[in-house]
């Protein structure tokens, strides 16, 4: 059994006005990781009061809003972070994205370094999974498409503040899961979170 681990599960679906596919994933490795011994966070952008970026100024200078600073918290304690998040358009959900462009602030995500264009990255020792939703059959989009937008979030923004390594689950066609599909899907998440993966 894997040694007990800290998890932050970012659950990034927009609705929260019903379950979809993604929160069912979610609770499932949940459940499973907190059987295990593991301590598990979660934090829901959809629930939280936030207003979107819209200056370099007041990313690299205006107060962290006050809704997020239990989130920030949350990932500074984390050893393990899950990201949900159905695909649309072709990439994660602007809501989810406004979150991290919030809380990967400059000072805490990373530091500025005199001589280095990266700076120093702050969240150094976190792994990371990203499991994404998507009507599209997920070898199309992983082949096709060659994964793009789940490409640039894990170079773009975990690799740059220092997560890694990051692994992804990808579940393609899930307007046609059936019962049998789910339920696979959804022991495979548990299967994760037993093992804080």
């Amino acid at each position: 059994m894997a040694e007990n681990r800290r998890i932050l599960i970012i659950q990034g679906h927009p609705d929260v006005t019903e379950d979809h596919l993604g929160h069912a994933l979610a609770h499932a490795y949940a459940g499973a990781a907190t059987t295990a011994g593991h301590q598990v966070r979660t934090a829901t952008p959809a629930q939280l009061d936030f207003p979107l970026l819209r200056s370099q100024e007041e990313w690299e200078h205006g107060p962290l809003p006050q809704a997020l600073q239990k989130a920030q918290d949350d990932i500074a304690w984390a050893q393990h972070l899950l990201l949900f998040f159905p695909l649309w358009m072709g990439d994660m959900p602007a809501l989810l994205k406004g979150f991290l462009e919030q809380v990967a602030r400059p000072g805490f995500a990373f530091r500025r370094e005199a001589g280095s264009p990266f700076g120093q990255k702050g969240l150094v020792g976190r792994s990371a999974r990203v499991v994404v939703t998507m009507g599209m059959p997920a070898l199309v989009y992983r082949f096709y498409f060659r994964a793009h937008s789940v490409k640039s979030l894990e170079r773009n923004i975990l690799g740059f503040v220092g997560i890694s390594p990051v692994h992804e689950t990808l579940i393609g066609q899930v307007d046609t899961l059936d019962e049998a599909g789910r339920a696979k899907w959804l022991a495979t998440m548990a299967r994760l979170g037993r093992t804080a993966a």
